[in-house]
């Protein structure tokens, strides 16, 4: 008997101290997010659409538009594969030979010159998404250092921001193509914050891929996951710290009073 009543009583301080603690947390709710020193953006995907490049992809797939996404998954996929054996080829050489591997896989006849014709600059002309270039003016207006952190080369980020209009909101541009990783690797990102003066915990990572905010996550930084149409999160990582539908919204909110 005894027993039952310290089991009630254990159980009834153990209700009442989860009471007080769920009262706490209404009254003094966790922090925001303190403001970051740096913000990092994902540039295929989050900053320019892809959906550009249906056009030239599908034509050298026989017409097969409806595989750009597969092809995009699967550049995206190997560029890992080179990180995790230890190899590094440029962005641009691993979306050919993965243009070439979806090819092979749906039996459609296309060479290596094909594939770059493709490839190569009709993914340096890609168009910002619409929300991009006033969010960047607005965030740049607001003291805000603005840096790209991308998995394509050096030249090919410079191309594709010139084309795009971007080239002189940015203060500057980070390619993988310097440290042989490709994100989401963890020392890529400490990498990012290093080059930037910075430790990590006081970088913003701004990206429309899972995988990248992931890795941000892990690597210490904040991020920002940009809900790009057909893009989700991924579920076992740790939660980005917001998320968005376009860079118009994270705007708002770094720079709400």
């Amino acid at each position: 008997m005894t027993t039952v009543k310290s089991a009630i009583l254990a159980i009834t301080f153990l209700i009442a101290s989860l009471s007080s603690v769920a009262q706490a947390q209404k009254l003094h709710p966790e922090q925001e997010n303190p403001i970051p020193k740096v913000i990092f953006f994902d540039v295929n995907e989050t900053l320019l659409d892809l959906e550009s490049m249906r056009e030239s992809v599908g034509a050298a797939l026989g017409g097969r538009d409806d595989l750009l996404p597969l092809w995009f998954s699967t550049m995206l996929h190997y560029s890992l594969v080179e990180s995790a054996t230890g190899r590094y080829h440029q962005f641009g050489k691993v979306g050919v030979a993965a243009l070439m591997m979806v090819a092979e896989i749906n039996d459609i006849a296309i060479t290596e010159q094909d594939a770059k014709k493709a490839i190569v600059e009709p993914l340096r002309s890609l168009p910002p998404h619409p929300d991009v270039k006033q969010g960047l003016i607005a965030l740049k207006k607001a003291g805000f250092t603005l840096v790209s952190l991308t998995n394509s080369s050096n030249a090919g980020v410079k191309a594709q921001f010139e084309n795009a209009g971007l080239l002189d909101l940015f203060d500057r541009r980070l390619s993988v193509e310097d440290i042989e990783l490709y994100k989401p690797h963890l020392k890529t990102y400490q990498w990012a914050a290093e080059q930037m003066g910075i430790q990590t915990d006081q970088a913003l990572m701004v990206a429309a891929h899972g995988w990248d905010t992931a890795g941000a996550k892990a690597a210490g930084m904040q991020a920002a996951f940009i809900q790009r149409p057909g893009k989700v999160s991924y579920p076992l990582a740790i939660d980005a710290d917001y998320t968005v539908k376009n860079l118009t919204e994270l705007t708002d909110i770094l720079l709400k009073p």
